[in-house]
């Protein structure tokens, strides 16, 4: 408020009717609750300022540093304490320390995925006994206090724990008298009340059942709410929940029919939050489907109104980000959305090692990109939906790396690109050869002259000799296929 009194007594600075609401907006914080979507609040509100500011002044310009237009320099003087105070009020509203209340406190994450990481953290191979007691600790302190029978049954099966058999009944006593309860209430919500309340009980206890851990009977109390639920919102609420269910066991299959009856109802007329929120949903679908080129589409979409954080943190919103658009990206794409993305800028700091695995790539400095990228190897291993995809992922990054060294030179020597790279020439020998014969990189290496020479065919060409050869194999089938029918 103080900002918007500031602005407004300073009238030598003409018309500021434009882009003063904008102010008011990021100040009140009235829309786009969640910590990750401020950044979006503050990249469109200075847009919007610097447009309005262009447009009333024709003075002399002067760069401001990081801000990536040219602004006059009376907006440096008069406004810079003013645009101090937006990023003041959007670093305190992103600083955890800072949310004193509960106003402006992101949803936390879904106890069912909570637990379900928990649950594979204390799968993953090489994990010391102390952690692995700590985890068990948490999972059945979980399971005991909200009586999870069901999720307390389910883990010692998979993870051999014995079996409390008396703590185990007296979790399926109180979770029978609960479901009575809430049956209660849906009996006398149709006999007594209407439709809403009804809706409402049979949600209640939907809920109830999926967080104790009983799917697939929370799974047809879910689709019996649904039918009796009338607005598109609410019932792209209950599709979340059960995407959030499945999510939780790995059933990707059941994540991408809801997913499609998401979109569904969407087509209907959900509002720009659910919308915005499906395509976070859809994103980690295809993350851990190993979709990388399309989840970073979803993933650069997002960033800026992410509301999703029953999924994750908009910190770990930020990692996908990144790590799917490294190795999807042209260099240029990179750079304008992923480098220079002030969302991006916020929140990559906080999360260690990943400034330097994606600036170092793109400043072509291989041998510090490397040591980056060795350090993040375990934050990707022990990532829930990353993990399977973890070899593939090395590969992946290591294609990317060596092309765009490649595609600097027609011809370099394989001591030149080793050093480059900070390992000696025999691995990268080893490695060179074995991305060339699987078509990743367009290269030959004469060994005898320890040279690598660089073949970078057009487009057309290529596009030219893969009809060829699907001509050739078009016709080889129709010769057997000639042959059957001659046959016969």
């Amino acid at each position: 408020m103080a900002m918007l009194l500031q602005l407004s007594s300073m009238g030598s600075c003409g018309n500021l009717q434009p882009w003063l609401p904008w102010c008011g907006l990021v100040l009140s914080h009235q829309v786009f609750p969640a910590r990750g979507s401020w950044a979006g609040v503050v990249a469109s509100a200075v847009q919007h300022m610097e447009l309005a500011l262009l447009q009333s002044h024709r003075l002399e310009t002067s760069h401001v540093q990081g801000a990536g237009t040219c602004l006059p320099l009376w907006w440096i003087e008069c406004f810079q304490p003013c645009t101090a105070s937006v990023h003041a009020r959007f670093e305190s509203l992103t600083d955890p320390q800072a949310l004193e209340d509960g106003q402006d406190a992101p949803e936390p994450q879904d106890v069912k995925l909570e637990l379900a990481l928990k649950r594979f953290r204390f799968k993953a191979p090489g994990l010391g006994q102390k952690d692995k007691a700590k985890l068990q600790a948490e999972l059945l302190e979980a399971c005991f206090e909200a009586d999870m029978a069901p999720l307390y049954e389910d883990l010692c099966s998979d993870l051999d724990w014995t079996q409390d058999a008396s703590r185990a009944q007296k979790m399926r006593d109180a979770n029978e008298a609960r479901c009575r309860e809430l049956d209660a209430k849906v009996t006398d919500a149709e006999e007594n009340l209407g439709d809403v309340e009804v809706r409402e009980a049979l949600l209640a206890k939907a809920d109830y059942l999926c967080r104790i851990g009983d799917r697939k009977a929370a799974s047809e109390a879910y689709k019996t709410t649904l039918s009796k639920t009338a607005g598109v919102g609410l019932k792209m609420d209950i599709v979340f929940s059960l995407l959030r269910q499945d999510m939780a066991v790995g059933d990707w299959w059941g994540v991408k029919d809801h997913l499609k009856q998401a979109k569904e109802l969407c087509s209907e007329g959900g509002d720009w939050e659910r919308k915005n929120r499906l395509k976070v949903y859809e994103a980690l679908f295809l993350l851990a489907t190993r979709d990388f080129k399309h989840a970073a589409a979803l993933f650069l979409d997002s960033i800026a109104t992410f509301t999703a954080t029953e999924l994750f943190s908009y910190e770990t919103c930020i990692f996908y980000t990144v790590i799917t658009t490294l190795i999807t990206l042209e260099r240029v794409d990179l750079k304008k959305k992923v480098i220079d993305a002030p969302e991006i800028l916020t929140v990559i700091g906080r999360i260690p090692n990943l400034e330097p695995f994606l600036n170092c790539f793109y400043a072509c400095q291989y041998q510090e990109f490397f040591k980056a990228f060795a350090s993040l190897t375990d934050q990707i291993r022990g990532d829930m939906y990353l993990h399977p995809h973890f070899r593939y992922y090395v590969r992946e990054v290591r294609t990317v790396a060596y092309a765009q060294f490649l595609e600097s030179y027609k011809s370099v020597t394989i001591q030149s690109m080793a050093a480059s790279f900070g390992v000696t020439p025999e691995f990268i020998d080893m490695e060179l050869v074995d991305f060339i014969v699987s078509g990743r990189l367009t290269a030959k290496i004469d060994k005898v002259a320890g040279v690598i020479e660089t073949n970078r065919p057009d487009a057309k060409n290529a596009h030219y000799q893969q009809t060829i050869k699907q001509g050739d194999l078009l016709l080889n089938r129709l010769q057997k296929l000639a042959k059957i029918i001659d046959v016969e």
